[in-house]
């Protein structure tokens, strides 16, 4: 069975035993999520919610938070000596994928 739920903006697909990466939640490790905006059912039986199926919840255990790689973003104006260079690395949160609950 797998499930494809709706969390910080994006639609992600999980299964039961999944490692997944997420915009960064609130909580610590150990701590147990409800993502509650779940979007379709799939398995022998396929659900579509419209727009979210009811009554459903993807239940996830908080494995700890992380940076992604670091993106290098670059500025310059031609002729005028100006060049800025900055960083970024997004911060995520890794859970793992407890069970789906219809």
């Amino acid at each position: 069975m797998y499930a494809v739920v709706r969390t910080g903006g994006k639609q992600v697909r999980v299964q039961p035993g999944d490692l997944v990466d997420l915009d960064l939640i609130e909580g610590e490790p150990g701590q147990r999520v409800e993502l509650a905006e779940v979007l379709m059912i799939g398995g022998e039986q396929i659900t579509v919610g419209r727009p979210l199926v009811a009554g459903a919840k993807v239940v996830a255990t908080i494995q700890g938070d992380a940076k992604g790689p670091k993106l290098r973003i670059f500025k310059f104006k031609r002729r005028k000596r100006y060049r800025l260079t900055k960083g970024h690395r997004q911060h995520f949160t890794r859970v793992k994928i407890d069970s789906i609950e219809v």
